[in-house]
C-alpha cells in the first residue's frame, strides 16, 4: 500500500507538471485518447504480471500482440472467417503459445529469458510470413466488431469526457486477476513459487503446473490486448506492430510493485504504473520533447523507480533487524 501511495503521488506530480506546461492536457479528446492507451498497456501488463509473480519472464509479448493482432483482419477480411470464429481460434492460439512457453521452461529447464526472446523473434517473423508484411486492417467493415475497442460510454453529464470501453473491460480483468491473485490458492502458490519454488515443491504445490498457468495467462491477456490494438488503430503493419510492448508491460509491472526476484505483485500497482508510463509518453508529445528522447526519459524513470524501492526495501530491513 505504501508504494502504491507513493506511485500515485509521482502519477500526481506527472500530471500536474504536464498540466501546466500545456493545459491540453486536461482537454477531453487527450483525457480519452490517454485512457484508452491506459486500459490497453495495462491489460498486458496485467498479463506479465503473473509471471513476475512466479519469478520468471517474457519478451515474447509483443510478438504475441503482432501475430493475433494483425492475424484477427487477415482472417475475418482476407479469407471470410467470422469474427466469432476467428476471435475464439486466436485466442486459444494465444493461450497455447503461453503453455509451450511454460512447458519448455518447467519441463526442459530452459531459461525463460532465452525461451521467450526466441518467442519474440519466433511470433514476428511468423505474423510477416503469414501476411507477406503487408499492412492488415478492417477498413471500413466491421464497425460492430471495431467498437468492442473504439466505443465508448457518455460521461452522462457527471464527466466532461467519454469513457473508452476498453477501461470497462480492462476494469473486469484486473478485478478477476486481483481476486484469483489475492484470494485463491492458485496465486498463494504463484507467490510461493516466486518466493522459493524449492521450498514451494517440497510443500506439497505442484510448481511446474503453477508456473505454465502463469504463462498462458500472460500469452492470453497478450492476444487479447493485440486483438483490442489492432481494432483499436484499424491498420497496422507487422513489421513494427507491437514493437517495445513487452518493455512497457514490464516496466510497469515493476513500477507497479512485482519484484523481479519474485513473490510480490499488486494489480492496482500494475494499472497505476502502466498510467504513469502513458502519461509520461503523452507527456512527451504534448510538451514537444524529441520523441527520440522516449526511451531514455522513459527508461531514467523506471530506473529512478527501481532504485528507489531497492532503497526503501534495504532501509525497512535495516530499522527491522
Amino acid at each position: 500500500m505504501r508504494k502504491n501511495i507513493g506511485l500515485i503521488s509521482l502519477l500526481f506530480v506527472a500530471c500536474l507538471c504536464t498540466y501546466l506546461l500545456n493545459d491540453r492536457f486536461l482537454a477531453p479528446t487527450n483525457i480519452e485518447n490517454l485512457l484508452r492507451r491506459t486500459a490497453l498497456f495495462s491489460l498486458i501488463s496485467i498479463g506479465v504480471s503473473f509471471v513476475i509473480t512466479g519469478a520468471g519472464i517474457d519478451l515474447s509479448i509483443g510478438s504475441v500482440v503482432c501475430l493475433i493482432g494483425t492475424i484477427l483482419p487477415w482472417l475475418v477480411v482476407h479469407h471470410g472467417w467470422s469474427w466469432p470464429l476467428a476471435l475464439l481460434f486466436l485466442l486459444i492460439l494465444a493461450a497455447l503459445l503461453g503453455a509451450f512457453h511454460g512447458t519448455l521452461i518447467t519441463k526442459l529447464k530452459l531459461q525463460p529469458f532465452i525461451v521467450t526472446l526466441c518467442g519474440l523473434l519466433l511470433y514476428r517473423g511468423l505474423a510477416r510470413g503469414i501476411t507477406g508484411d503487408q499492412t492488415q486492417g478492417f477498413g471500413m467493415q466491421f464497425e460492430s466488431l471495431r467498437a468492442l475497442a473504439t466505443g465508448k460510454l457518455s460521461g452522462l453529464g457527471l464527466l466532461p469526457f467519454d469513457v473508452p470501453n476498453v477501461v470497462f473491460i480492462t476494469l473486469i480483468v484486473a478485478i478477476i486477476s486481483s481476486v484469483v491473485m489475492n484470494r485463491t490458492r492458485y496465486g498463494l502458490y504463484l507467490r510461493a513459487v516466486g518466493r522459493n519454488e524449492v521450498a514451494a515443491r517440497y510443500s506439497g504445490v505442484n510448481t511446474d503446473r503453477t508456473k505454465i498457468w502463469a504463462y498462458v495467462a500472460c500469452s492470453l491477456l497478450a492476444g487479447f490486448g493485440g486483438v483490442l490494438f489492432i481494432l483499436d488503430v484499424n491498420s497496422a503493419q507487422p513489421s513494427d506492430f507491437g514493437n517495445f510492448y513487452e518493455l512497457y508491460a514490464i516496466a510497469a509491472a515493476v513500477l507497479g510493485g512485482c519484484s523481479l526476484r519474485g513473490g510480490e505483485s499488486s494489480i492496482l500497482g500494475v494499472i497505476i504504473g502502466a498510467t504513469l508510463m502513458q502519461v509520461l509518453r503523452n507527456a512527451i508529445v504534448l510538451l514537444d520533447i524529441p520523441t527520440q528522447l522516449e526511451f531514455a526519459i522513459i527508461g531514467a524513470v523506471i530506473l529512478a523507480g527501481v532504485t528507489t524501492e531497492e532503497l526503501i526495501r534495504r532501509a525497512a530491513k535495516s530499522v527491522s533487524s
